[in-house]
């Protein structure tokens, strides 16, 4: 079974950065793209980044380009999201997911994902 375990949430003011990790564990952490999504209250969970098994192929919602950067270390098992020059409307709860996909390519739906952490508070005060 699949365990994944974020880290690096917290409050940061409008402009600042935060790096998000997430551990995965129980299974090949190679045989899975990853993704990050998020949750601010009231809304639905959205796409936010993800990256394919190898880390060749990376891809962004449009809210968050240019401004984030996924990553990840299959060594360290462990998935990465640099968040810079953060806004208020970033604040949600992020949320990082394992797709079961060996493929050059990723997907960004809710849906598509097989496994989720429990999420980690991104606040940004304004």
């Amino acid at each position: 079974q699949v365990q994944l375990v974020e880290s690096g949430g917290g409050l940061v003011q409008a402009g600042g950065s935060l790096r998000l990790s997430c551990a995965f564990s129980g299974r090949t952490f190679s045989g899975y793209a990853m993704g990050w999504f998020r949750q601010a209250p009231g809304k639905e969970r959205e796409f936010v980044a993800a990256i394919s098994w190898s880390g060749r192929t990376t891809t962004y919602a449009d809210s968050v380009k240019g401004r984030f950067t996924i990553s990840r270390d299959n060594a360290k098992n462990t998935v990465y999201l640099q968040m810079n020059s953060l806004k208020p409307e970033d604040t949600a709860v992020y949320y990082c997911a394992a797709d079961a996909l060996r493929s050059p390519r990723v997907r960004v739906g809710v849906n598509e994902y097989d496994y989720w952490g429990q999420g980690t508070q991104v606040t940004v005060s304004s």
